[in-house]
């Protein structure tokens, strides 16, 4: 069994109701939901939440609700012991896909890839990640006693054009893709851990409101194109 688990938490800080907040017409949370459902591999798409407003909008989608409790809905919470709780509690799962609310652009075909991988031999897990937008080997610097430090990081070169910097890439938080064992044993990443490369305009992830409006600008001007 595969269990996808939308993490919910009420109480955000940055946002007020982000999760529920509308993204071009329909609640931040409802587009993983949806993503989660049109993926065949998923049996099952459950929301862990401890609000029951939520829950009803988790269950308007189409979603299952577990409600988690107090201790594992705080500021400073963790993923892991909150994607433990759903393992616990759909028992037969062995594996787990995280779905954020927070990075909404996902295509079902990248959670089809992650599960793809997952089945490759020394595989523990498999996440998304994409380029990062600024290569540290080449824009990042240090300040000390009011002197730059450049290059922050050293490639064992010197770097004159971005293009020759090492490639490096950033998680995107779109997919998380974990075997039960790993998670149970308090572990997204190991050194089995396989990545699945998304591109950059479909790996905004919503922190703050500008994020919101240039998701929703990505969404409703068709720079962004949904499989589900």
């Amino acid at each position: 069994m595969i269990l996808g688990v939308v993490p919910a938490r009420s109480g955000s800080k940055s946002i007020k109701d982000k999760n529920i907040k509308p993204l071009a017409g329909k609640p931040l949370m409802a587009w993983s939901i949806m993503a989660g459902l049109a993926c065949k591999k998923i049996d099952k798409v459950v929301v862990s939440t401890d609000s029951g407003d939520y829950a009803d909008v988790a269950k308007k989608h189409g979603a299952e609700v577990l409600m988690r409790p107090s201790e594992l809905a705080q500021d400073a919470t963790p993923m892991i012991p909150v994607l433990q709780h759903a393992f616990k509690a759909y028992a037969p799962a062995e594996t787990l896909v995280l779905l954020d609310p927070t990075s909404p652009l996902r295509l079902v075909d990248d959670i089809e890839a992650c599960l793809t991988k997952l089945k490759l031999p020394e595989t523990d897990s498999v996440v998304t990640v994409t380029e990062a937008e600024h290569n540290p080997y080449y824009v990042m610097a240090g300040v000390e006693n009011d002197y730059l430090k450049y290059p922050l990081f050293k490639p064992g070169k010197e770097i004159h054009r971005r293009q020759d910097a090492p490639k490096v890439y950033r998680l995107n938080a779109a997919v998380y893709a974990i075997k039960r064992k790993v998670l149970l044993n308090g572990k997204i990443f190991t050194d089995k851990t396989r990545a699945v490369i998304m591109p950059q305009i479909r790996s905004s992830h919503i922190d703050h409101e500008v994020d919101y409006l240039y998701a929703e600008f990505l969404l409703k001007s068709g720079h962004v194109k949904l499989d589900f």
